[in-house]
């Protein structure tokens, strides 16, 4: 007889108000924007260089809206894409879920380019800064994920399998959505926050921003060997998965960018205003 641990009494509405009712998912988002922005503006603090922290607390908003539709789009065109095409209005139906997080990455780098660009600095300089805060907004998603017993693992014996409400099959399964936090969020957060640290790496723009890209590149490959692959797509060409293959072009960019680092030049910080 195989054990699993019961999966627990977890309601994926954290506040009910009438017909309103805001999920985990959504503050976990909101969470973890709110953290970036004050983590960037942190590091960003007299470093005498652009960007600011008046650039970061104009940028959350393009940064949000890059999370929001590049996630979506994604998920349309690489995981559901015959239901949008049988169902075109539902891809306005955000509440029924589906978010990709390479397409949220996608929209934040898109965001990154025009914004950096219109404010005359690199990119590379606020895509480092992202960098370091955005394994919070991970691990957040992935615990939101757990919560909502969904994306749950492959089946298996280990003591610690659990059976989700979700699982028609009511199978024990890897809780592979916290294996995924622990890799994606707190194992790289902590990378990139030592990282961070070293003085020379931060002078060579663009380190830490290649140095995110293969370390989630990495986590996710490794994630998803335990993860059941979405039940539209299966597995694909070698036993492949769809994370995995977009996260291959990310592995790649991301040692490019360390191995080409430095780029562009430091743009300082404007002289404040006399009053």
């Amino acid at each position: 007889m195989i054990l699993a641990i019961p999966f627990p009494d977890l309601d994926p509405v954290a506040l009910a108000l009438g017909p309103i009712s805001i999920k985990w998912y959504g503050l976990a988002y909101a969470a973890g924007i709110a953290f970036a922005l004050w983590y960037c503006n942190r590091l960003a603090r007299n470093s005498g260089l652009r960007p600011t922290e008046d650039d970061l607390g104009d940028f959350v908003v393009w940064a949000a809206g890059g999370i929001l539709i590049g996630g979506r789009l994604f998920s349309i065109l690489f995981y559901n894409l015959d239901t949008y095409i049988n169902d075109p209005l539902e891809a306005l139906r955000v509440w029924h879920g589906g978010m990709s997080f390479h397409g949220g990455l996608t929209g934040v780098i898109a965001a990154i380019l025009l914004f950096s660009w219109r404010r005359g600095f690199s990119p590379f300089a606020l895509g480092d800064l992202v960098a370091c805060a955005a394994p919070v907004g991970l691990l957040l998603g992935r615990l939101a994920n757990f919560v909502n017993a969904e994306l749950w693992g492959r089946p298996t014996d280990v003591p610690w399998a659990m059976i989700f409400p979700t699982d028609p099959a009511g199978l024990p399964r890897h809780p592979s959505q916290l294996y995924q936090a622990g890799l994606e969020g707190v194992l790289l957060f902590i990378a990139i926050f030592l990282l961070a640290r070293n003085p020379k790496i931060r002078a060579r723009t663009g380190t830490l921003s290649g140095a995110f890209l293969i370390g989630y590149a990495i986590a996710r490959l490794v994630g998803e060997f335990f993860r059941q692959p979405d039940a539209q797509l299966g597995f694909l060409a070698f036993g492949t998965t769809m994370g995995q293959l977009l996260s291959m072009p990310m592995l790649i960019i991301g040692v490019w960018m360390v191995l080409r680092a430095p780029f562009g030049t430091p743009v300082p910080a404007p002289a404040p205003a006399q009053k």
